[in-house]
């Protein structure tokens, strides 16, 4: 039997459809500068890192408080699978970011349509397009509030669900939602007062058996979240010291003040930046104490309206109570740059926008009453125009690193975050080495105790031969303020190295980056290479690259500084060559493992050819590696060809003239040639200048016909 659906019911679904194909579109367009940006800050951190990416990594996430950078396990299992989808490409994961932002405002239409309130398009569009959530949507770690936020809101909308049919399986798939909520940020713990909120302006009295106690265990877990998150920022992440030293009065000032600042950059949402000023909370200063009067008044007022309209005093307790874990009441590590940041309010947003959205429905129905919606959608379509046009230059920030702390830099110049991230960008740029300094010196300005700062001003210093004490200075200062700062002493080590007899410092402060960091991948490395010139310390050396491929097998240069250092230890050849084999099944193109390769089948009988094989290849992905060419003219000698061991050798040269071995080598087979002595002896005499050998020195005076 056909079903015929009725015409009015198909335009409706159909414009709906339509509605939100644009809502997608509307969003997508606004966040474009930012799908074309890469990895900032503290992205790396959060990305699932190479240690985490196999199937074992996964276990990791969930029962390993330590292996990511917050214990946020479902939200790092959805990095791990989106790894697994598009790897590295930074594009897969700003999509899905603006997905997850687009699924939460349908999430908010279908709520507040559920809840029976005018505008929830409004609504929806206007949570999509504002400006206030670009921190959130277009910054990658951020997904934890995309993604968290979609869950929440799905949650709530089943309990809502719930609320109706008090069906038992209802409330299971809500809490379950809520659980996986908190499970990716804790800030989702105050859905359940949300709720009670909701009930509260629906019913205007909450019942204890119908509203609360089916919340009690929602509340215990979000509370348990809370208290859980705040001990990992105090403990794992740092959220403790001076900086975070508030008094309960200036805590108070400064929930009150970040109220104050929140609902204004949503209903005026100008000068938004990655980082604000941190403000200094006086409780001598009267002034102070106006931001949380001013919000106790604004409560009462609204408690006063509230027995006529319960709407506005609804959201402002959404408003403010899903910012509470962001008030300053509990230490949150981003307080050490700034007491506020955009991304707190993704959620608590919603608290102001669906009643202002509310608001300008009902306004709107009174201005233009009855017939033709058309201005009425003209209206909106101009506020969404101009949320969205906001969104599109605020995602710009969002671009790139550089563009992020610039543009920070220009709206809160006092930002020593952003001077010295600033400067560690410019430290991996050509040319950039004395814009780096400049920017880390002002940090350093501002914070004088900046141990990151020191770090990166001492990694600049070491870029300049003359300034090498300076860098040191300046690694030690950062270590006089965080003792326990492990990129500092690999950067102190990795300085003390290049000292003539201060290799025994270096490898004590490798050591201890590795005591304080055991998977410091490149202190292995690093400790692994001055071990190797270390009398006595092979053996050391070859446990350091075996522990650098614990952590990452795939890491070809770890294979092949492995196999030098086993080369080195008799009978252990055959192992020497299986590690340069690795090295080239990982990277066919590594120049260097070729070149170590050839020179050890070349000391073994019958395996020459081979030998000059792995130099031609060596030479082949990289034609300008002198000893390599060097090799090759030996390997092309013994083999009878010496024809092509002079090309080489000359090649060789062009490449590194003062190379006294291939001068050297070079007059060996001019010499074997015949009729070019003369050449054969202006290499010698030169390779002589280079390197003064009483051998070098006997074969030139022979050359010459003198006595010896």
């Amino acid at each position: 039997m056909e079903t015929h659906i009725p015409m009015e019911k198909r335009l409706s679904a159909g414009a709906a459809i339509g509605t939100w194909a644009l809502l997608f579109c509307a969003t997508l367009i606004a966040y474009l500068p930012a799908l074309r940006g890469g990895l900032l800050w503290d992205d790396d951190h959060h990305l699932t890192s190479p240690e985490l990416q196999p199937l074992h990594g996964l276990w990791r996430i969930w029962c390993d408080l330590g292996a990511t950078q917050q214990y946020y396990p479902l939200l790092h299992s959805a990095f791990w699978i989106e790894h697994r989808i598009w790897g590295d490409a930074v594009l897969g994961y700003h999509l899905a970011n603006v997905v997850l932002h687009v699924t939460a405002a349908c999430l908010v239409i279908a709520i507040v349509r559920r809840l029976s309130v005018p505008g929830a398009w409004l609504a929806g569009f206007a949570f999509a397009l504002h400006p206030v959530c670009v921190e959130a949507v277009a910054w990658i770690s951020e997904q934890k509030s995309t993604l968290s936020g979609v869950l929440c809101l799905c949650s709530a909308l089943v309990y809502l669900h719930f609320d109706q049919t008090r069906r038992r399986r209802h409330y299971l798939l809500a809490a379950g939602l809520f659980v996986l909520a908190l499970l990716s940020k804790s800030v989702t713990a105050t859905l359940p007062a949300d709720l009670l909120v909701i009930f509260w302006w629906k019913r205007g009295r909450l019942g204890w058996r119908r509203d609360a106690l089916p919340l009690l265990p929602w509340l215990a877990l979000g509370a348990s979240a809370g208290i859980f998150t705040a001990w990992m920022e105090r403990t794992s992440i740092g959220a403790q010291g001076p900086d975070f030293a508030l008094t309960l009065t200036g805590r108070f000032l400064l929930a009150g003040r970040a109220i104050w600042f929140y609902a204004g950059k949503l209903l005026w949402p100008v000068d938004l930046t990655f980082t604000y000023p941190r403000w200094t909370l006086d409780a001598r200063e009267w002034w102070q104490y106006l931001f949380p009067a001013g919000v106790l008044a604004l409560a009462i007022a609204l408690w006063l309206v509230a027995r006529r309209h319960r709407g506005p005093m609804a959201g402002f307790l959404i408003f403010a109570g899903t910012l509470f874990p962001v008030l300053g009441f509990l230490n949150v590590y981003p307080f050490i740059f700034s007491f506020v940041a955009d991304h707190f309010q993704y959620l608590a947003s919603l608290g102001i926008i669906v009643p202002a959205s509310c608001g300008l429905a009902l306004v709107a129905r009174r201005v233009w009453p009855g017939g033709s919606p058309l201005p009425r959608i003209c209206a909106a379509a101009a506020v969404l125009a101009v949320l969205g046009t906001l969104t599109w230059r605020q995602s710009g920030m969002y671009r790139d690193s550089e563009t992020l702390y610039r543009t920070t830099l220009a709206r809160n110049p006092a930002s020593w975050m952003a001077h010295n991230n600033l400067c560690s960008l410019l430290l991996r740029k050509p040319g950039g080495l004395a814009e780096a300094i400049a920017q880390c010196q002002a940090a350093l300005r501002t914070r004088p105790r900046y141990a990151e700062a020191h770090n990166n001003l001492g990694s600049a210093w070491a870029q300049l031969p003359d300034r090498l004490p300076d860098a040191i200075a300046e690694f030690r200062a950062a270590l006089g303020t965080k003792p326990e700062f492990a990129e500092a002493h690999f950067n102190l080590a990795n300085a003390l190295a290049r000292i003539p007899g201060r290799q025994p410092e270096a490898i004590a402060q490798y050591e201890t980056a590795l005591r304080i960091r055991p998977a410091y991948l490149e202190a292995h490395m690093n400790l692994g290479t001055v071990l190797l010139g270390t009398p006595g310390r092979l053996p050391d050396a070859i446990a350091e690259y075996q522990a650098a491929l614990g952590l990452r097998p795939e890491l070809a240069e770890a294979h092949n500084n492995l196999g030098s250092a086993l080369a080195q230890v008799p009978g252990r050849l055959p192992e020497a060559i299986a590690e340069y084999r690795a090295a080239l099944e990982i990277d066919p193109h590594y120049a260097k493992a070729h070149n170590n390769l050839g020179s050890l089948l070349a000391q073994i009988p019958g395996r020459l050819p081979e030998a000059i094989g792995e130099y031609q290849a060596a030479l082949r992905a990289n034609p300008d590696y002198a000893e390599a060419h060097d090799n090759l003219g030996v390997a092309l000698a013994r083999a009878g060809r010496a024809p092509e061991a002079i090309t080489e050798f000359e090649a060789a040269l062009r490449l590194d003239p003062g190379s006294a071995k291939a001068h050297y080598n070079l007059a060996v087979v001019l010499l074997k040639v015949g009729g070019r002595k003369p050449e054969a002896l202006f290499h010698l005499e030169a390779a002589l200048r280079i390197s003064p050998n009483p051998e070098l020195r006997r074969l030139a005076a022979r050359l010459r016909g003198e006595p010896q």
